[in-house]
């Protein structure tokens, strides 16, 4: 498999996600990998990882094209915080103080790299999808 990558230039939206895992159970990145792999994906297709405590993990290179938002994987960069999910199983914000420490830290970085990225959700780009179940333009507009 030959990686594919993007420039600068094209990164246009820094797209955030949730796992849609349940907030009262652990999603650890090597259950991602496994679902992402079932999926087809050679490996997890999000940039990065945040767990509830805020620690956050990098899956895939800046500039390599990700597999988390069709057909947008060429011009973006997938963010994708651990849960999303209530304890019954309805879309919710979930995340923690620390996700939201940890996203928000991150945001700031890749937009200095990458002033022109809209900061949207996975439902901005596909309405279908309550993903990351959170207003993530209103909440990042910065």
């Amino acid at each position: 498999r030959q990686s594919q990558y993007m420039s600068a230039n094209d990164i246009k939206y820094l797209v955030l996600h949730c796992s849609a895992s349940r907030c009262n159970e652990d999603y650890s990145v090597e259950q991602l990998r496994r679902d992402h792999k079932a999926r087809g994906f050679y490996d997890i297709g999000y940039h990065f990882y945040i767990r509830k405590d805020g620690t956050m993990t990098q899956h895939r290179m800046l500039l390599e094209v990700g597999a988390h938002a069709r057909p947008y994987n060429r011009c973006s960069i997938g963010i994708c915080y651990e849960g999303g999910l209530s304890a019954d199983c309805t879309p919710a914000d979930t995340r923690t103080l620390m996700q939201k420490g940890s996203m928000l830290a991150l945001l700031r970085e890749l937009r200095l790299l990458f002033p022109k990225a809209l900061i949207v959700g996975h439902h901005d780009l596909n309405p279908v999808k309550p993903c990351p179940c959170f207003d993530a333009v209103k909440e990042y507009r910065f």
